[in-house]
């Protein structure tokens, strides 16, 4: 037998040259090769949203715990609950006098309520359901208003006073709602300066004037929660811990 059909029969025989038990055929190299570089991708990705989703959290943490270090009450079991910022003016500064068109008719300007205890509060307007909510049940509330020591509500916004009557009307509500069109006054209060349309609208916020003196201060529209809604037992709890020297009053940002 020649060696060329020898070793036609040792191919035929399994590739073995020796005659023995086919040896098993080896998978070519690389065909693994294009499927685990198909999943690098996919991998990559997947971290890259993990790691963003842990960024996001951690920023979320920070604002978080930046917001509870500048708030009147929240976290204290003895406040509302709502976090808040206090701005300046703030507390022992004269309220700026302002004079503007009301819902009640005419204009109602800060000297002639100098003799009162006056709550202002500024709110975002007639895109802001829940700052309605909010005055329909101070004025729920009323006797309990009266109770700490509040004599008149009057809230500001920048609408104009001829929608916003309507809208006082709608509601059947009673308290002044006072139009601020070019935010004037709400800038020298600076009250647009916490909420969630930037500075172009009132936030939520809420200032005790006591013989034309500010008394007390809560900006509640700020980040991270752009609270537009605090429960009237809320705001007086926020405010008797503030003016009765409680266990936190607020703090300038």
């Amino acid at each position: 037998m020649t060696s060329r059909t020898a070793s036609k029969r040792a191919k035929t025989a399994g590739g073995n040259p020796a005659g023995g038990k086919p040896t098993a055929r080896r998978r070519p190299r690389g065909r693994r090769g294009p499927m685990r570089a198909s999943l690098w991708p996919k991998v990559a990705i997947a971290v890259v949203v993990l790691v963003a989703l842990a960024g996001l959290y951690l920023v979320y943490r920070s604002a978080t715990h930046t917001a509870s270090g500048t708030s009147g009450t929240s976290g204290g079991s003895a406040g509302s609950g709502y976090p808040y910022a206090v701005g300046q003016p703030g507390a022992g500064v004269k309220a700026p006098e302002f004079a503007l068109a009301s819902t009640a008719g005419g204009h109602l300007d800060l000297a002639s309520l100098g003799g009162r205890n006056v709550l202002l509060y500024f709110q975002e307007g007639l895109s802001c359901q829940p700052c309605w909510d909010q005055l329909t049940d101070l004025e729920k509330h009323a006797a309990d208003l009266k109770a700490a020591g509040i004599d008149t509500v009057v809230s500001i916004t920048s609408d104009p006073v001829d929608l916003l009557t309507q809208k006082v009307h709608d509601m059947g509500l009673s308290t002044p709602v006072l139009s601020d069109p070019d935010l004037a006054v709400s800038k020298s209060y600076h009250a647009n300066e916490y909420g969630m349309m930037g500075t172009s609208r009132d936030g939520h916020t809420f200032i005790l004037v006591r013989h034309g003196t500010i008394a007390w201060r809560a900006d509640y529209g700020g980040a991270p929660k752009y609270t537009m809604f605090v429960p009237t037992a809320g705001v007086l709890t926020d405010l008797r811990n503030a003016t009765a020297g409680g266990a936190s009053t607020g703090a300038t940002p």
